[in-house]
């Protein structure tokens, strides 16, 4: 036998070796890190989750035969239809960690209690009419505003008007569901209350900037469910203004962002989910942002074109489109526009994995 015929014996000795032994390895549960680390532990993320646009011109009209065809009740709970990403095959999310979805609600209908883990927040892009009662506290709901739901609360919405309207949920569900932390609970099948107020028991009690009350216990969860549309107008043209006259508070040039914080404690608003809302003057682009984390975008008003990874979007008021972690993102406008965005950030934050990159746009 030559030294060549020798050297291939040996090594297909240790090759059945080997696969004896992974196949060892596949019957005791086990896997081994050194055929697993660059997908494991890669240089940076690689999301699973696709940059992808969701026009509102196509989610409202498939709505609107949702809500002819399905009605509101017990099983189903609500009349949403969660926004599927592509790259996260046999699911219902929008990015690993956010599921998002639009809401309609009929003439006059109700969406019955509930209460589940997930922390929730609902944000309007059109109409009126309808309330969500919180934990019996009934809290108008009207364009521009975002509401609040934190998990385990019991929440219920009643359309008191004649119209249908439709509106954008936002919940930590995947996140939720991968650590296997859910639980749900059904409330009573009647209203905990029909009164429409302008301005909910709430708001009166910690909707005034920088002042607490002393005599309510701090809560854990925002104590604020409405944050209303007005205020975050002003706020964002006080930072364009102050910009003009030559003071800092933009983020970068032409470019104006709140995000909504708890009053009790001035983090953000919900423990899970990061909301904000950007402001882009007439001209302005913004620098290419990376962020460990995901994100998904809605334009409440105005046009963009945004650029997330090697995809470009042209996107006009109701449009949603998802950033995946560590994907490059970036917005320029010619007339302006305001956009509302939420991320998984302060998950990030709270596990010590925060990161960001920007450049120049």
């Amino acid at each position: 036998m030559t030294a060549t015929d020798e050297a291939a014996r040996s090594a297909a000795a240790e090759r059945a070796e080997l696969d004896e032994l992974y196949a060892a390895f596949e019957v005791a549960h086990l896997a081994p890190l050194w055929t697993q680390r660059e997908g494991l532990m890669p240089n940076t993320p690689h999301s699973d989750a696709l940059p992808v646009l969701w026009r509102w011109s196509t989610l409202l009209p498939l709505a609107e035969r949702s809500g002819a065809l399905v009605p509101v009740g017990r099983g189903g709970e609500r009349r949403a239809i969660a926004l599927s990403n592509p790259g996260l095959s046999g699911t219902a999310y929008a990015t690993p960690t956010l599921w998002a979805a639009i809401q309609y609600l009929g003439p006059r209908e109700e969406a019955p209690s509930h209460r589940h883990t997930q922390t929730a927040f609902r944000f309007v892009i059109e109409g009126e009419g309808v309330w969500t009662n919180v934990e019996g506290d009934p809290v108008a709901m009207r364009r521009g505003d975002l509401l609040l739901t934190p998990g385990m609360h019991f929440h219920e919405h009643h359309n008191t008007s004649d119209h249908p309207m439709a509106w954008i949920d936002g919940l930590d569900i995947p996140l939720v569901r991968q650590i296997d932390a859910g639980f749900f609970e059904l409330g009573p099948d009647e209203l905990a209350t029909r009164a429409t107020p302008t301005v909910s028991r709430n708001e009166r009690l910690w909707g005034h900037p920088g002042l607490a009350p002393v005599g309510t216990p701090t809560p854990k969860a925002s104590p604020l469910m409405a944050y209303r549309w007005e205020h975050t107008d002003a706020a964002l043209r006080a930072q364009v203004e102050l910009e003009a006259e030559g003071y800092p508070g933009v983020l970068e040039p032409g470019h104006a962002v709140v995000r909504f914080t708890n009053p009790a404690t001035g983090k953000d608003a919900l423990s899970t989910i990061r909301c904000e809302m950007h402001r882009l003057q007439p001209g302005c682009r913004t620098a290419v942002t990376r962020v460990a984390g995901s994100a998904v975008w809605q334009v409440f008003d105005g046009a963009a074109t945004v650029r997330v990874d090697n995809e470009t979007y042209e996107v006009g008021q109701g449009d949603l489109f998802a950033v995946p972690s560590w994907a490059p993102v970036s917005l320029s406008t010619e007339g302006g526009v305001d956009a509302f965005r939420f991320s998984d950030e302060p998950v990030f934050a709270a596990l010590g994995l925060a990161r960001t990159a920007r450049e120049d746009g």
